[in-house]
């Protein structure tokens, strides 16, 4: 296949949905001769956190000198943005070979009669083929949905598996309650492997523990707040102190990110306990550098324009605790779109009420994309000055026409408009010479 058949391939498989299990990744993965056996990975289930967390540790990791093999998803800009080899996606000439032979073998799965895989199950195969080709030393593996029944969890034996943040999320499939959502979660600790974890309830904490006494997992570590000292926010830069680590800098933004950051450090050191030696040089350096789109991620400053990635309850809180935290006294105007099948009511309670105008807007070629008009009614309902957008690019133009001087404009939600979101905000940028935003630091309240 060349680049063009792929696409088309893995668009015409959208039929086979969603489906949790794991019997049928294992046959594909059979017929294409178990890649994933021939790796090593760094596994991450969770709520909120995932992408920033794997890119933190894939950071550190490529910054000691190892080969590091990425998958994520969603994408924002391009499909090969899933499969990264320190850092840059697969080629579109490779991305049509390996595709090749991944449909080659779901297409004789299909006619012998056993169930055809379905799109993130060939993408996970896809994913194997090509960090094993490149030969890869680790993998950073950031599972799809939930952990236990997630297409990620073939593998066998993590060196760490890792729970970021845990909330409510994908319920029609994962469970009703929190505890059955941190069970599915869990589900990706297995035996020998060391667990770094995210903070939670006690009930939460208590779950993953039993998980990783019945799997015979090394150790289990928790990430708190407590421990997480000295903290220095910004829009440009932020720093923290963690464990031996003292005045840790980092670029991302949102005050929620000095959290991640620092279970990336604790995820690395038990990648570490595990044979591998760390230098501290290394780890300054692979925290510091790059950025990661759609992490309250700043793309212009004048007015001041931001995109975010929070997509659920959870995410919008901490959206919302950052907005208050970094900008006192602003007005704010959001640019929303949403999927169908989220807390859509729930995200609007949390973020709302701080906004003085609302645009919302549909993410094209999305089935799942919520109708903005439909998304307009239902915010309508607890606040009286919203429309929806015709399309992305409208809704760029219309926050901009409203903005002034002491505005922010906030693009958040589903990650399926936030690629053509910052494409057009660049695009302004480009025709008026706005400059980025470089901004100074804030030191949070009690050294936090």
């Amino acid at each position: 296949m060349n680049y063009k058949q792929a696409m088309e391939y893995m668009d015409s498989c959208k039929v086979y949905g969603i489906s949790p299990g794991l019997d049928c990744i294992r046959e594909l993965l059979r017929r294409l001769g178990d890649p994933q056996k021939e790796l090593r990975f760094i596994h991450i289930a969770g709520t909120n956190g995932k992408g920033s967390t794997l890119f933190f540790v894939s950071n550190c990791l490529t910054a000691h000198g190892w080969k590091v093999g990425r998958f994520l998803s969603p994408v924002i800009f391009s499909y090969e943005e899933q499969f990264q080899v320190n850092g840059k996606p697969i080629s579109k000439a490779m991305l049509g070979r390996l595709t090749g032979a991944v449909a080659r073998a779901a297409e004789d799965m299909a006619e012998e009669g056993l169930k055809h895989p379905t799109v993130f199950e060939m993408e996970t195969a896809l994913a194997f083929l090509f960090f094993r080709e490149k030969k890869c030393e680790i993998v950073v593996l950031e599972t799809g949905m939930g952990g236990l029944m997630d297409a990620t969890n073939v593998i066998e034996t993590p060196l760490v598996a890792v729970l970021t943040h845990i909330s409510r999320d994908h319920m029609a499939y994962l469970g009703d309650t929190l505890e059955e959502i941190v069970a599915q979660k869990a589900g990706i600790i297995k035996k020998d492997c060391r667990v770094v974890a995210m903070e939670n309830t006690p009930e939460t904490e208590a779950c993953i523990r039993k998980r990783a006494a019945e799997a015979g997992a090394k150790e289990v570590v928790f990430v708190r707040q407590q421990d997480v000292r000295d903290c220095h926010f910004g829009l440009g830069k932020q720093r923290f102190s963690y464990g031996r680590y003292q005045d840790m800098e980092i670029t991302l933004a949102g005050i929620h990110q000095v959290m991640n950051a620092a279970l990336a450090l604790e995820v690395t050191e038990a990648f570490g306990r595990q044979g591998f030696s760390l230098s501290e040089e290394c780890m300054r350096r692979g925290m510091g550098v790059g950025s990661w789109p759609a992490r309250f991620q700043i793309l212009q400053k004048s007015p001041l324009f931001l995109a975010d990635s929070a997509h659920n309850e959870e995410g919008a809180r901490q959206l919302r605790r950052s907005l208050q935290f970094y900008f006192t006294n602003k007005r704010f105007i959001y640019i929303m779109g949403m999927f169908r099948d989220k807390e859509c009511d729930k995200i609007i309670d949390a973020t709302c009420d701080l906004a003085e105008y609302i645009i919302t807007v549909q993410a094209k070629g999305n089935p799942r994309a919520l109708p903005a008009l439909e998304l307009a009614q239902r915010i309508a309902l607890n606040h009286d000055r919203v429309t929806a957008a015709d399309s992305i690019e409208e809704a760029v133009e219309m926050a901009h026409l409203l903005a002034e001087r002491d505005t922010v404009i906030v693009a958040f939600g589903s990650l399926a408009y936030m690629g053509d979101c910052i494409r057009e905000v660049e695009r302004r940028k480009d025709r008026k010479g706005t400059a980025a935003w470089g901004g100074a630091g804030r030191r949070g309240r009690n050294g936090k």
